[in-house]
């Protein structure tokens, strides 16, 4: 499938290793419900949760602008019509999710990212995972320590696998 990408968002040239290594790693999302890729860029993640799970609605989030209109151009390209391609505010407060998929935003600092998944993790409903894709060398295993003691006992976090220079944390809701 030829997909539209553009400059001024991540990896335009190609799916990220990053992203090759989460979408190669996580199992079959959940065939219904709510699907999150937060921070979908031009949308590798998204247009893979909505292929995989024809039924559901997949989320496609991210603050930038020209990142949603790609993802938007390329579901229709797709004929795609179950994902809502949309910035953070426009995600209504009671919507919850089966799963979240995301290569976050690393580079936005500690305090944007701890913001984020304090933000949409607690979002997940009860006995779902969240799959999070973090190079080793830009903070993984910070980042893990950080889920672990800054989050409720209703959840567990767990390197999944490591790949590439990549570790993909899961999250789990119970």
């Amino acid at each position: 499938m030829e997909l539209v990408t553009a400059n001024g968002v991540f990896s335009p040239e190609r799916i990220d290793t990053g992203t090759q290594v989460l979408l190669s790693s996580v199992p079959a999302p959940p065939p219904g419900g709510n699907l999150l890729d937060l921070g979908c860029g031009w949308g590798p993640v998204a247009l893979t949760l909505a292929l995989e799970s024809p039924h559901a609605t997949v989320w496609a989030v991210d603050v930038n602008e020209r990142a949603l209109d790609l993802v938007r151009a390329n579901a229709e390209k797709m004929s795609m019509k179950n994902i809502k391609a949309v910035t953070p505010e426009n995600v209504p407060d009671d919507v919850r999710f089966m799963t979240i998929w995301s290569n976050p935003p690393i580079r936005v600092g500690k305090n944007e990212l701890h913001g984020m998944l304090g933000h949409w993790l607690p979002r997940l409903e009860t006995e779902c995972d969240a799959w999070l894709v973090v190079q080793r060398n830009l903070g993984s295993d910070s980042l893990h320590r950080w889920l672990q003691s800054n989050f409720p006992d209703d959840f567990s976090f767990v390197r999944a696998t490591t790949n590439k220079g990549y570790r993909v944390l899961r999250a789990r809701r119970h």
